[in-house]
């Protein structure tokens, strides 16, 4: 896809380096061969050095990636200390010791928060929460974020969309979506999309009403009094959002209207469906979910993932460092 093709360029000569926890996966060093191969992205893998080498030189790649093993770190006792101090009285000593070696993607986390890499991805064998839940507690989100939230790049052809939140916040408040609809501004910049934000309902300009209407006209206003550059429009149905001639009856006179690249969804129900369905009946490919206001890049992978899902989604986590920088 040419969009990839972009981020490589973007990404020459920057050094990007990713951690990638499960790194003993099939699917994971599949990954790894085409980064190397492909990219100036470094692989960081995580796990036993010997399986991992031996894999990859059966597939002929001998260097441009990186192993460590979390079970004979030498940094290990300073990585202790960090966490210990980052979690403020949350963790002893023992107890961190003893999760930076059983659980890959604290340490994956450690790596990221300690500057040692750039980026993690991980999640083809753990579940978001696994995945989540670290990155939330030591890489934290960004100042004036409240939430992570989770965007989906939806890619059919030359059109590009981004879906949010999709994965993340079960049942956002207007609050939390006039954050998810900034941050899901910056993520489409990232990839060339210019932002026309759509604030996602089951009504159009009153057509519809409710609590769950109230809230994203609510959140509406509170994302363009927080950014009034930005091109945000509510409550719309997806329809109006999408087509221009349904936009001409509902909502005339929109900025956005009929002409969204960015759709927020008011819950992880409609937007976790909205996604699957565009990718399974709209044949779009869905990449992501790309977690958005972390301090630095953490992203989950679905276990149902397959290499090219990793490699994208790396491309993607070594952008938001660089953007970050």
């Amino acid at each position: 896809m040419k969009i990839f093709d972009d981020l490589k360029e973007k990404l020459v000569g920057k050094n990007a380096r990713i951690v990638l926890p499960e790194g003993e996966e099939p699917r994971i060093l599949q990954a790894t061969k085409r980064l190397v191969n492909e990219t100036e992205v470094v692989p960081v893998l995580l796990g036993n050095p010997d399986k991992i080498r031996i894999y990859l030189e059966i597939e002929s790649v001998t260097d441009g990636y990186e192993v460590i093993d979390p079970a004979n770190y030498p940094d290990l006792e300073a990585m202790v200390a960090a966490f210990v101090e980052r979690r403020a009285g949350k963790i002893t000593e023992d107890e961190a010791r003893a999760l930076l070696q059983e659980d890959l993607n604290y340490f994956g986390v450690m790596l990221v928060y300690m500057g040692l890499v750039d980026g993690m991805v991980s999640g083809a064998i753990h579940s978001t929460a696994a995945t989540v839940r670290p990155a939330l507690q030591i890489i934290k989100t960004q100042p004036g974020i409240s939430r992570t939230s989770g965007a989906f790049l939806m890619v059919r052809g030359d059109e590009r969309y981004i879906f949010s939140d999709c994965a993340i916040n079960i049942e956002p408040d207007a609050e939390t979506l006039a954050e998810i609809a900034i941050n899901s501004a910056s993520t489409a910049k990232m990839f060339g999309i210019d932002p026309k934000i759509a604030m996602l309902s089951y009504s159009t300009k009153g057509s519809g009403f409710g609590e769950r209407v109230d809230k994203v006209v609510k959140a509406t206003k509170i994302a363009q009094e927080l950014r009034p550059d930005l091109a945000i429009d509510g409550e719309l149905q997806f329809d109006a959002a999408f087509v221009p001639e349904t936009a001409a009856l509902k909502a005339p006179g929109s900025e956005v209207a009929g002409q969204a690249t960015v759709f927020v969804f008011p819950g992880i129900q409609s937007g976790n469906i909205g996604y699957k369905l565009a990718e399974r009946l709209g044949g779009f490919a869905a990449v992501g979910p790309v977690l958005q206001g972390l301090n630095k890049p953490v992203n989950d992978l679905s276990r149902g993932c397959n290499a090219d899902d990793v490699y994208k989604l790396t491309l993607i986590t070594a952008s938001q460092a660089k953007n970050q920088e």
